[in-house]
């Protein structure tokens, strides 16, 4: 935190995150970085920012919050459900003052104009945090996430992809990616217009990008996208968004490379002191991994956990999307789960195994034929999950815990009782172990991961069973 807001006692940033597991990135980078932060799953009072207090101290000495976020799900969103969902949120955190408010997005900019339209959902942040220029930063190279003359880059297992041609965001089933120009795929979402300043500018001087930045003729409530390659264009652009944003309630757009080029920004300037490293947590007796991500990296995370001796509990999809079936299927696999841990044995209970396991379209042709197709089979199964998570635990007693996909994240969350998280330490970039916070003694103080099915390498839940070593 920045040494005049420290003893002001001010909130440096607050932020809205478009999908669960990643706004714990956010949390992370900021915490790791030597600002205090919270992740709330509903937006918190002023009052409820003010009295939480942090069970770990690894943003140094301050136990009193200086960022807070909201684990939001405007990704999975139509434009008309975020309008009923998202203007209560923002006014909730706009009610509580900070320098900056972040509307936080996949770094794979995971949108389209009929789901998780970012456009439309910084219309209505809008609203509530007026800014002149709205800054647009998507590349994190921490993550590997790079935009470079306006188009977006991931890498995986060494190779880098242009996004329009990345084999899981090019094909993914709800918004696949086609066009990689930033500016092209947002303006499908937004009629503000798009600015661009591009890696040849950023490796100019500062007064320099400056008079590039002011040439552009920017007017209120149009956005600025910057370019990233390296952690230098991340310094630079932390200063151009200091040095064009307003003093309060900033509205920024983009990935958890926000707050990286803030934090490196306040760093460089002595305003910020980085705090020691973490101390990792003991390695614990069991793991319970919960999978409910179709990713071919869980995919893989999860036949490696097998192959060293987790539990192999598959959940049939099939019966427990039938009413008829699915207790006894729930009850089938509780069972299972409570001989593991008698046997002092990790678990994995997961619904599929990466995109083209063949339950997937056995469970879909189900729930058609049961003509429930108003209800996702996702929210079924994740509620499952949940459920099932929950009534072993309250018998067993609470243990580390990695949960991989984003609705399954939020459904376990809330069959826990969890209100609210922070950093305990890094595993792989975007995915921390954390400390939750609950309404039910069993589960306050848990350690938990939540992951999104892209994160994490082969052994990363190895990694989480040792609370050590970044995966």
């Amino acid at each position: 935190m920045t040494k005049a807001a420290l003893q002001k006692g001010e909130i440096f940033l607050s932020y809205y995150g478009d999908d669960f597991t990643g706004s714990t990135d956010v949390m992370e980078s900021l915490a790791l970085n030597g600002i205090p932060t919270a992740l709330f799953l509903k937006a918190p009072s002023q009052e409820e920012v003010a009295s939480f207090r942090l069970k770990n101290q690894i943003s140094g000495s301050a136990e009193r919050l200086q960022a807070f976020g909201v684990a939001g799900i405007s990704r999975s969103l139509t434009p008309l459900e975020m309008d009923h969902e998202l203007p209560g949120i923002f006014e909730h955190i706009s009610k509580v003052p900070s320098r900056f408010f972040h509307y936080k997005t996949c770094s794979t900019f995971d949108s389209s104009p009929g789901i998780g339209n970012i456009g439309h959902a910084i219309d209505i942040a809008f609203r509530y945090f007026p800014s002149g220029i709205i800054p647009l930063l998507i590349g994190a190279p921490s993550l590997n996430r790079f935009c470079i003359f306006g188009n977006l880059f991931a890498r995986v297992d060494g190779v880098t992809y242009r996004l329009d041609r990345h084999p899981t965001m090019s094909r993914h089933p709800v918004t696949p990616m086609d066009e990689s120009d930033i500016r092209r795929h947002l303006a499908k979402q937004t009629k503000r217009k798009i600015h661009h300043i591009d890696l040849l500018a950023l490796e100019k001087s500062e007064h320099l990008q400056i008079d590039f930045i002011k040439k552009l003729s920017i007017e209120e409530g149009e956005y600025l996208l910057f370019d990233t390659y390296t952690e230098k264009h991340l310094r630079n652009v932390g200063k151009l968004i200091n040095r064009f944003s307003l003093e309060q309630r900033q509205l920024l757009v983009g990935s958890s490379g926000i707050e990286y080029a803030l934090c490196h920004y306040l760093q460089e300037n002595g305003q910020l002191e980085l705090p020691p490293s973490p101390k990792s947590p003991a390695k614990v007796q069991e793991l319970i991994v919960v999978g409910g991500s179709c990713s071919p990296p869980t995919k893989i995370q999860v036949e490696w956990a097998i192959a060293q001796g987790f539990a192999d509990i598959r959940l049939n999809t099939v019966k427990l999307v039938n009413p008829e079936q699915a207790e006894s299927e729930i009850n089938r696999a509780k069972q299972l789960m409570f001989e593991a841990l008698e046997r002092k044995q990790s678990l994995a209970l997961y619904t599929a195994l990466g995109p083209d396991d063949p339950s997937i379209d056995a469970t879909n042709k189900e729930m058609s034929r049961l003509q429930r197709k108003g209800i996702p089979s996702s929210a079924v199964l994740a509620g499952t999950q949940g459920r099932l998570l929950r009534e072993v635990m309250e018998k067993t007693g609470k243990r580390r815990v990695v949960v991989a996909g984003g609705d399954t994240s939020g459904y376990v969350s809330r069959a826990l009782g969890i209100y609210a998280l922070e950093t305990l330490m890094p595993i792989a970039p975007g995915a921390p172990l954390c400390t939750a916070h609950s309404h039910h003694p069993d589960f306050d103080g848990l350690e938990i991961c939540l992951k999104g099915g892209q994160n994490g390498k082969q052994n990363f839940f190895g990694s989480i069973l040792h609370g050590k070593g970044i995966s």
